[in-house]
């Protein structure tokens, strides 16, 4: 377990390190005129990621739950293939990625790196950590319930991204 909880520290410290790079981006594009939406999920957003960190840590031991050998590996090379997804987007951004929804107008969509194949390739690593990172050590309650929070959750945000940047979009 003690490996497993290094792990989920090493998430929590990369969810910290996306915060610096989204306060320094947030300065950037508000200085450039963005606009920021959907403040009111965004809260909600930081308390269902804290909550997957916190079951992660707490369910397999209060759960007794063993670690899966097979599984387990598998789905820890999901959470590292997430992490670079991830990473990959933030990198083609740049100053753009922002952990919230801050448009700059008039800028135009980015096409490149992960883009080029996905609208939102970002949230595909949500989606993908979010169920692997329990499920690497058998907390199952843990990824099903925020896999179904998540789910309500990016409704929300996706419908307010997209209607961000369609705003946003040059003629």
């Amino acid at each position: 377990m003690s490996w497993y909880a290094l792990l989920v520290l090493a998430v929590a410290a990369e969810r910290v390190a996306e915060l610096v790079v989204a306060r320094r981006n947030a300065a950037w594009t508000l200085a450039r005129a963005g606009v920021e939406h959907g403040r009111g999920h965004y809260p909600v957003m930081v308390a269902l990621h804290t909550g997957l960190l916190v079951g992660c840590l707490l369910e397999p031991p209060l759960a007794d739950r063993p670690f899966g050998a097979l599984p387990g590996w598998l789905l820890l090379a999901l959470v590292i293939l997430a992490q670079a997804l991830r990473w990959w987007c933030i990198a083609t951004l740049g100053p753009y990625w922002n952990t919230r929804v801050i448009v700059v107008p008039g800028a135009g969509l980015v096409g490149a790196g992960p883009y080029r194949f996905l609208r939102h390739p970002n949230y595909l690593a949500v989606v993908v950590e979010g169920a692997a990172l329990p499920l690497v050590h058998s907390a199952w309650l843990t990824a099903a319930v925020f896999t179904v929070a998540n789910t309500m959750l990016l409704t929300v945000r996706l419908r307010c991204e997209n209607t961000a940047l369609a705003q946003a979009a040059p003629a």
